[in-house]
Parts: structure tokens; C-alpha cells; sequence
């Protein structure tokens, strides 16, 4: 769980929230599926430091106060965010870049290094215009998050890929009551999808991030405070405690994707996939996908074959249409699941 910022938080390991499939957020403003998250994955001000104004981590919670929490949910490639913020100096009347910003960065495979043509080492012999389009935030992304979005898209992507700011592959929705140059707290939630490699041709020549249990993905985010009439950033908050994390992966915290909570995790429930082995022979193999303590599985193939292993490959000597069948079971009880018609043989 986080840590004092009194020790190195290039030590830590912060933790995301896994959903549940039935309870994962809803992009709209009611911010209440958040409190299925417990206050401990909440990372605050303590955290953070300011690295340019010389304020460090003497930061004060009257002119600025930040929560974060941070979700995902298996099997979907999403990140989700709830952030709250108080500002006792709210910027949001520009509609260019000069606006109070949660800036994120995610750099999902781990692959490091910089991402963003300003500090790509090859600007030497090849044009930062011709770097733009090659691999500007490709292998990692930067979002600038305007809080809040006035007039304009909710985020600026610092890459070749504006697209990935776009449903369907991120979402946002606030909640505020804010005068411009006054205090007060905004609320806001969104989700993005990491890329391994995001490309500036669009989806279907990029890779996105599979987000897998118990695995650690880099991660981190700063906020760029405006506090003043002259447009002029007055802090640059952020967790990673060092400005280069907007640019270079190497610099990011690092994440783990928990399992579920105890009290959200599921009964046993049956649940099984299957891949087409060899289509001319008929084989086919099965993974078993079950949720909770499964201590004996049993597989109707519908040809009146039977398995007792948790992940079988099968053979069938006919053509058909067959309805399969896995039943699961513990101490506690059983659990049936059947796909009809899913496995189909020529």
C-alpha cells in the first residue's frame, strides 16, 4: 500500500482496484460505484512533490489537494480513474493549453524510456517534424486531463494519436460547481486504453496493453496548477517526484493490478472457453475459466465423452452442432455452465 513520501516512492508499489464485472463504473458523473474502493487505494498530496518551484514536499492542502484512485476490471483493457481536487485558484477559461491539468502517463508493457519528440535522441539527424509521425507517444501515452474541460475535448493527447482520447477507447464525465478564479472541488472520472503501441494510422496498426492479474504496469500522473490572472503555471505537483516522468517511461511508479477484494470475489461459478485445434480432425481444446475454489471439474462434450481434467483437448469423430457442458464443484457445492451450439465440427 502507499507509503510515507519520507521513504522513495520508486519503492513502492501502489495498488489498483479490480471491479467485479457486474459493479465496474459507469462513465456519468455519479461517482457512487467508486465506493466499492476502500480509502487505502486512495494515493493523496502525501505522496506527491512539487519539482519546480523548489516547494518540494512541503506542499499545502489549502492550495491544492488531490485524491486519486485507480481501477481496472479482468479481462478488459481499461484503466479507470476517479480524481477529486480541490483548488483554492480555479483555471479554465482558455480554451488553449493554459489550464489546470491532470496530466497522466501510462506506459503499460513496462518498455521505458522517452516517448515524446522533444527528448527523442535522434532529433539530431531526423526533423522533431518528421518525429511526430514516427512514434510521437507511440510505445507510451501522456494525457493532459483539463480540469475541467470547458468548450474543448476533455483531454489533450501529448502524441501523433488524438484518436485514443475518443470512444471507444477512453470516456470522461465531471461533476462541479466552479467560478473561474475562485476555489472549490471537482469531481471526474474516465477511463483510457493503454497501448503498447499506439499508431498514428489508428487502431488496426496499433497493439493495445493486455492488462493481466497481479501484474505491474507503470503509471503515474502530475498536476500543472494555474494560480494567477497572467495564465502562468504556478506548480507542477506530481508522483513520480521527478518532472521527466512526463516524457520518459523510466521515470513512472510503478502499479500492480490486485485480484479481487475477498468480500467482491465471486462463489464458485462455472465458466469455460475453447480454441479450434485442428479443424479437419475435429479437436478442439477447452480452458476451463471458473471463479472460486474449484476442487473437481467434470466436461459433457455432448458426443456422450466425459473429462475429468480441469483443461482437456477433444477429439470428436462426427460433424455437429454440440452443446458442452462443465460442471465445477467444492465442499460448498456445484456449478454448472453450458454453451450451446458453440462448438460446431464440419
Amino acid at each position: 500500500m502507499p507509503q510515507s513520501h519520507a521513504q522513495s516512492n520508486r519503492d513502492t508499489i501502489y495498488p489498483i482496484f479490480q471491479f467485479p464485472k457486474h459493479k465496474m463504473p459507469r462513465i456519468d458523473g455519479d461517482f457512487s460505484d467508486w465506493n466499492l474502493v476502500p480509502e487505502t487505494y486512495a494515493i493523496g498530496l502525501d505522496q506527491m512533490k512539487e519539482s519546480i518551484n523548489g516547494i518540494g514536499f512541503n506542499l499545502d492542502a489549502n492550495d491544492l489537494d488531490i485524491s486519486v484512485k485507480v481501477g481496472w476490471v479482468k479481462d478488459l483493457n481499461r484503466l479507470y480513474f476517479y480524481v477529486e481536487v480541490f483548488d483554492d485558484f480555479w483555471e479554465f477559461e482558455q480554451l488553449d493549453i493554459k489550464q489546470d491539468i491532470f496530466e497522466l502517463v501510462v506506459d503499460a508493457d513496462v518498455s521505458g524510456g522517452n516517448f515524446i519528440k522533444k527528448w527523442n535522441a535522434n532529433k539530431k539527424h531526423i526533423p522533431i517534424e518528421e518525429l511526430h509521425f514516427r512514434g510521437h507517444g507511440a510505445h507510451a501515452q501522456n494525457y493532459h486531463v483539463f480540469m475541467p474541460a470547458v468548450n474543448k475535448d476533455w483531454a489533450m493527447v501529448w502524441g501523433n494519436t488524438p484518436w485514443i482520447k475518443d470512444f471507444p477507447y477512453a470516456n470522461a464525465a465531471y461533476q462541479y460547481n466552479l467560478e473561474q478564479g475562485k476555489s472549490g472541488t471537482l469531481k471526474m472520472e474516465f477511463w483510457i486504453t493503454p497501448f503498447d503501441y499506439a499508431a498514428i494510422e489508428g487502431i488496426d496498426r496499433s497493439a493495445v496493453s493486455k492488462l493481466k492479474e497481479n501484474e505491474i504496469i507503470a503509471l503515474s500522473w502530475c498536476v500543472l496548477d494555474y494560480d494567477d490572472e497572467n495564465k502562468e503555471r504556478k506548480d507542477f505537483i506530481n508522483l513520480a517526484h521527478n518532472i521527466k516522468m512526463i516524457h520518459d517511461g523510466d521515470f513512472l511508479n510503478a502499479f500492480r493490478l490486485m485480484p479481487l477484494i475477498r468480500e467482491l470475489a465471486q462463489e464458485l461459478q462455472a465458466n469455460w472457453s475453447f480454441v479450434e485445434v485442428d479443424r479437419d480432425r475435429r479437436v478442439f481444446a477447452f480452458k476451463d475459466e471458473s471463479v472460486g475454489n474449484v476442487e473437481k471439474w467434470t466436461w459433457d462434450f455432448g458426443d456422450g465423452t466425459t473429462s475429468s481434467e480441469q483443461n482437456p483437448v477433444h477429439q470428436y469423430n462426427i460433424g455437429d452442432h454440440w452443446t458442452v457442458v462443465l460442471t465445477v464443484e467444492n465442499k460448498d457445492g456445484k456449478s454448472i455452465r453450458s454453451k450451446v451450439w458453440d462448438v460446431v465440427t464440419k
